[in-house]
């Protein structure tokens, strides 16, 4: 029998009282490894009340002890790396040296957290009237919860507790429900590091769960990445219930190849772009926006390097039914016309049973009517769009709904610089294929991808998890 993985309540594993549940996949084999309790509303209430009862307390532990806690955490991280990425790579299916390069990402967010006690500086002005100082601090908020999505097990949910926590704030965690147990570990090695009973809880589930974790009155923030129609559901949830919101929403990233770009180059980049992780990221390369002459260069180059891609170094797709979902988007763009370069419905991993795998597929001529532009596939699926100029490519990917990241390959140091400036995109490349900013930059898109007013980590998760309170004062 598959072992049930439990919640993380008051500083312990414990088991749900739902009595639904959910299987957990090896995607690489399709075997059933694990099942999961979705968390009801009773779970959620025991998880705040946790967090609620721990706050007081925490908020009072000065910012250099909750930094020293989450140093400690940081140096246990990286002594469990490869087998936290293996624990990754057994419910996600990516490769575990995809899985260690997302958790040390992780991991810069953490040492970013540890110098909460200069981030938290406020600012003070003597003597603005007479007599008259002023001051401000930022203060914690209480119980804050997030929710992550499937793709980075580890990496996203750093993007948020451990900037909570820096700040004060005591922490509900709701993790994917298909990969749940590199979270349980994490929260075990916080244990492990000092971090008090209750600051941390980890309950799992689906929607209800979130709902349930939304509206309760004792919540305070909620912190959001998937797909856009979900985030969008939590932001006007949760802003309906008087709550702070962060929702990372969907993509459609692109890459323009200007004509006088370095086609080589730019492809091998696109490669890990478009087919890290089978094209699971939010920040993947699912576009390509060809420029006058570099249309048959780059479309003949993608293809060339994508053949010699295996299936099974890209990973799986993390389901049966994603995978079809994936499939079905490949057929739609044959029927509508586009030209199929590589079809990965015809590759899978030597081996690979019945794990969930496809190869890497490539369209070009494909238009921006097309629904494999349209829709975020969320595959190995990576499309060529021509346009006559780079004022064209602006504007396509202007018109796109979303705006998480873009990049541009090109020599042209003015052609990039009007790119920048121009772009309605958050996060902008200049010949780097995915512009992830370091931890120390938010992370954070525009338009559909990005429902709130501010990012993750950085200084605008700083700002996310704290409020600032000003104050005045007359000494004679």
């Amino acid at each position: 029998m598959n072992k049930t993985v439990p919640m993380w309540i008051n500083g312990n594993a414990v088991e749900s009282c739902s009595t639904r549940h959910g299987d957990i996949y090896n995607p690489a084999s399709g075997e059933v490894i694990r099942t999961v309790a979705f968390a009801n509303e009773a779970d959620v209430d025991r998880a705040v009340v946790a967090a609620a009862t721990a706050f007081p307390a925490w908020r009072e532990t000065s910012s250099l002890n909750r930094a020293r806690i989450l140093n400690r955490f940081r140096d246990l991280l990286q002594k469990n790396h490869e087998s936290l990425a293996r624990l990754i790579s057994e419910e996600h299916g990516k490769t575990v040296s995809d899985a260690m390069g997302s958790i040390q990402r992780g991991i810069e967010v953490v040492e970013f957290a540890v110098g909460a006690p200069h981030l938290l500086k406020g600012a003070f002005s003597e003597n603005v009237a007479h007599d008259i100082d002023c001051h401000s601090v930022l203060q914690p908020l209480g119980v804050c919860a997030g929710a992550t999505p499937f793709n980075f097990p580890a990496m996203v949910p750093l993007w948020m507790f451990p900037m909570a926590l820096a700040c004060g704030n005591t922490f509900v965690l709701k993790p994917s429900e298909k990969v749940p147990s590199a979270s349980m570990r994490m929260a075990e090695l916080l244990k492990e590091a000092g971090l008090p009973d209750g600051v941390l809880n980890i309950v799992h589930g689906d929607g209800e769960t979130v709902d349930a974790l939304i509206s309760h009155p004792a919540v305070a923030a909620m912190s959001f990445v998937g797909s856009t129609a979900v985030a969008r559901h939590i932001y006007e949830t949760a802003a309906r219930h008087g709550k702070r919101v962060q929702a990372l929403g969907g993509a459609k990233n692109h890459a323009v190849v200007a004509p006088d770009a370095d086609i080589e180059a730019a492809a091998d980049a696109l490669m890990s772009a478009a087919f890290g992780s089978a094209g699971q990221r939010c920040m993947a390369i699912s576009a390509v926006v060809a420029v006058g002459g570099a249309g048959d260069a780059i479309s003949a180059a993608l293809t060339r390097k994508a053949r010699q891609l295996a299936s099974a170094d890209m990973g799986p797709i993390i389901s049966a039914a994603q995978r079809e979902r994936v499939r079905t988007a490949i057929a739609e763009g044959v029927s509508q016309g586009a030209s199929l370069m590589l079809d990965g419905r015809e590759q899978a991993a030597p081996n690979a049973g019945n794990g969930f795998f496809l190869g890497p597929t490539i369209f070009d001529n494909v238009t921006a009517e097309m629904s494999i532009y349209q829709r975020e596939i969320f595959g190995p699926v990576l499309v060529v769009l021509r346009v006559a100029s780079i004022d064209d490519a602006i504007a396509l990917v202007n018109r796109n709904p979303y705006g998480n990241g873009v990049a541009i390959f090109t020599k042209s140091g003015g052609a990039a610089r009007r790119f920048e400036n121009e772009i309605e995109v958050g996060m902008v490349g200049v010949n780097v294929a995915i512009p992830i900013p370091m931890a120390f930059y938010s992370f954070g898109g525009w338009k559909s991808s990005l429902f709130g007013d501010l990012s993750m980590h950085g200084m605008e998760g700083v700002y996310f998890y704290t409020r600032r309170k000003t104050i005045t004062s007359r000494w004679g």
